[in-house]
């Protein structure tokens, strides 16, 4: 009934050359089987027991709950990504060394809002941020998977790495328990915009929670800049997938 098969697509392929890749295949597999019923295919991140893809959208359960994730190949922001669901799964096995309960939580890059939407249910504050052109699909998940299950409904946010951030966030006004983030480092420009954004939201009592895919040198290098600014502590390791779990708290002069 299904062809089950793993995919190791990483965001260094644009969207469009992951749908391609997946297009391609597909009918690979089409050209050495036989079919006699419709062909639907299953792609699991390889480490990941609790998703399963069906069409544009994905299903997770997290915390007792089925979340439904709308996706789109358009962009990076409009799909789930490994370390996304890397944290999850440890914000949800480790809820006693990450309370989220009445904490204010922001995330920064929030994408499709999987993350965001998982600590909202573990009881947090949650603020998702990411660039204007992926709001309405991130608006649209968090609605939907959020109703009646959220203390507070997740506030939907504009944030540009390095921009405007005194005027958008003011210190005085917002102060964040945990400020979360998950794949945001890669090969592009904007890691020292980034850090910036890092470093400015992250005032003395705020913990960082950052995981990322390691597959770039820039990626170590992106690492030992942070660990100037702030203590870093390594909280897990996912090694088939290559990602790294980090806590930072900012350095006080």
């Amino acid at each position: 009934d299904y062809i089950l098969f793993y995919s190791a697509l990483q965001p260094s392929q644009s969207g469009l050359q992951s749908h391609h890749h997946l297009t391609k295949m597909c009918k690979q597999m089409t050209d050495h089987f036989s079919f006699t019923g419709p062909r639907v295919f299953k792609i699991l991140p390889k480490w990941v027991s609790k998703a399963s893809y069906y069409f544009d959208k994905e299903h997770y359960c997290y915390a007792g709950h089925q979340i439904i994730i709308q996706e789109s190949i358009e962009c990076f922001g409009a799909v789930v990504w490994p370390a996304a669901l890397a944290l999850c799964q440890y914000l949800e096995s480790n809820q006693e060394e990450i309370d989220l309960k009445e904490k204010k939580v922001l995330e920064i890059g929030a994408g499709t809002g999987l993350v965001s939407i998982v600590a909202s249910i573990l009881g947090a504050f949650v603020t998702a941020t990411d660039l204007p052109e992926v709001l309405e699909n991130l608006e649209f998940n968090i609605t939907r998977n959020t109703e009646n299950l959220a203390i507070r409904k997740p506030e939907v946010r504009k944030l540009i790495w390095g921009m405007n951030l005194p005027e958008d966030f003011p210190k005085a006004t917002h102060h964040y328990d945990f400020i979360v983030a998950t794949d945001v480092v890669y090969h592009h420009t904007a890691l020292d915009s980034l850090l910036d954004t890092f470093h400015y939201l992250c005032q003395p009592g705020t913990t960082l929670l950052w995981a990322n895919k390691f597959r770039f040198s820039t990626d170590y290098e992106f690492l030992d800049s942070m660990s100037n600014i702030f203590n870093i502590t390594q909280l897990a390791e996912f090694p088939e997938s290559s990602i790294k779990l980090f806590k930072g708290t900012i350095k006080e002069n």
